[in-house]
């Protein structure tokens, strides 16, 4: 079963008055929502509730609900969030089987970017999806999915398949083709150090090319004070 056990209470009002009412009273509302079962307005203690989203393991995995003596595995859908105090404002549970597919969007994470030489020679990371949204079964939900960047090269493309670690029976939402996530390309910084780097070089080449062009090498210069004396010299 799940590690996080949320202890929810059913508001009785339900609406935006409900709402308010429940965070007045020191709670987080919610909606419980999924399954052959109607929606039903839910409440839980906020402190507890932010000690189970700061673990990392709330949101998009499998939790359990649990209302007095009744239990029963759940995936935490969505968290809203107040824009000034960053407080949690509202969620939405989605009622599940354990061993039922979904959809889910999970995280990617990019480690070993310090063993990775085209970052040392200015490329940057370019992500395109942040997200994967795939299907796996509610009790085998991984926390991320990972991209090692070690052995990648100045524009290499990661895609789907450059995944490492994927737990088994896990297959993304895209099944037509081999997406891309992410690629590493040349920085615009990087790319404007290089091209001063060529045109000071260029310089430099045509300075050197002028400077020899001016220079006549010693064994081609003769003095016309010695050419008399190399003709007497023949004459004598």
């Amino acid at each position: 079963m799940a590690e996080i056990i949320l202890n929810v209470d059913v508001r009785e009002g339900v609406g935006t008055g409900g709402a308010r009412a429940a965070r007045r009273s020191g709670a987080v509302p919610g909606i419980l929502y999924g399954g052959d079962k109607a929606p039903v307005a839910i409440s839980v203690d906020e402190k507890s509730f932010k000690k189970s989203l700061y673990t990392g393991k709330l949101l998009g995995h499998l939790v359990t609900l649990k209302y007095g003596d009744e239990t029963q595995p759940v995936i935490a859908k969505d968290v809203q969030f107040d824009p000034v105090s960053d407080r949690p404002v509202h969620f939405d549970l989605m009622r599940v089987d354990e061993k039922q597919t979904i959809k889910i969007d999970i995280p990617v994470v990019f480690i070993n970017e310090d063993q990775c030489e085209a970052f040392r020679q200015g490329g940057s990371l370019e992500i395109v999806r942040h997200t994967v949204e795939i299907l796996v079964r509610a009790d085998h939900i991984p926390e991320t999915l990972t991209i090692d960047l070690a052995k990648h090269k100045m524009g290499d493309t990661m895609r789907w398949s450059d995944l490492v670690g994927l737990p088994k029976g896990i297959e993304p939402t895209i099944s037509d083709r081999d997406f891309v996530i992410a690629s590493i390309k040349t920085s615009s910084a990087a790319k404007a150090a290089d091209e001063i780097e060529e045109a000071i070089a260029e310089e430099e080449a045509v300075a050197a090319e002028a400077a020899a062009a001016d220079e006549v090498p010693a064994t081609e210069q003769t003095s016309e004070d010695d050419q008399p004396a190399a003709e007497d010299k023949a004459e004598g």
